[in-house]
């Protein structure tokens, strides 16, 4: 900071500025430069942030219909399995687990894809590129989340059938 002033004082002088008025010369600095770089992709990353947000909300209710089918297609499944002894538990864990098992396949491909996309950008644009293992179990355990909050519904859908209903069904 006093570097930065006594390099003002002295372009004030040089370039014959009066006391009082504002400077006619910027001074730029690391931190200044770092600071500006940061506003300047704030609404990139914000952007980047929204649509992984909505690629979230699709990819789950993906998910959802795909179990939602599930347990329609394995309906009289459902209904042997609670007739025999399966507690709702049971099968509300089996398809609790398929749905979050449905996601983890998804999380890995991405961040096979994200990585192997990041590595041939770096080789072929001749980059230097930094992966932190901590966005990787992020995007796992978002995906997990996502499993479970979404294939909640079609589990619950499952576990609550009624037996006699369940194998009566066509």
């Amino acid at each position: 900071d006093e570097a930065i002033e006594e390099t003002r004082a002295v372009l004030r002088v040089e370039r014959g500025v009066p006391p009082g008025e504002d400077d006619n010369f910027d001074i730029f600095t690391n931190d200044s430069q770092i600071k500006q770089f940061n506003q300047a992709t704030r609404g990139v990353k914000l952007g980047a942030f929204v649509i992984g947000i909505i690629a979230l909300v699709v990819g789950g209710i993906g998910i959802m219909n795909i179990m939602l089918v599930s347990v329609t297609e394995r309906t009289r499944e459902i209904g042997l399995r609670l007739a025999v002894g399966a507690r709702q538990r049971d099968i509300l864990t089996q398809f609790l687990a398929e749905a979050v098992i449905l996601s983890l396949v998804g999380a890995l491909t991405g961040v096979a894809l994200g990585v192997g996309g990041t590595q041939a950008l770096a080789h072929f644009a001749d980059w230097q590129v930094a992966l932190k293992p901590d966005a990787i179990v992020i995007a796992v355990a978002s995906a997990s989340i996502v499993g479970v909050f979404f294939g909640w519904y079609p589990a619950r859908k499952a576990a609550r059938m009624a037996p006699i209903d369940a194998l009566r069904y066509e």
